[in-house]
């Protein structure tokens, strides 16, 4: 997991802005399954929201747990929506280029 600056994570929450859920927990909470589309969505788009459809109030439990098996970062939840991220590992697949 990368730790963020405020900056780095303002940006990062400007550029998921629009995005839409790519990944929806529903009546089947964190599954491996579903770990692994996290992890497959991050590989392609770096920078994704997961919507929470049920498990409302264990959220943050949640979402802290998909950061940890995916080793990304969870750059913040807002409402019932986590937005993470996880820079590509070859740099020639960046797709979001962060200002220092």
């Amino acid at each position: 997991m990368t730790e963020l600056t405020s900056k780095t994570r303002k940006q990062l929450e400007k550029l998921a802005h629009e995005l839409n859920p790519v990944v929806i927990i529903g009546q089947n909470g964190v599954t491996d399954s579903l770990v692994r589309m996290v992890s497959d969505s991050l590989e392609a788009h770096e920078l994704i929201k997961v919507k929470f459809n049920e498990y409302k109030d264990d959220k943050f439990e949640y979402s802290e747990d998909i950061a940890m098996r995916t080793n990304s970062t969870l750059v913040r939840i807002i409402g019932n929506i986590a937005i993470f991220y996880k820079e590509n590992d070859d740099p020639e697949k960046r797709r979001i280029k962060i200002k220092a």
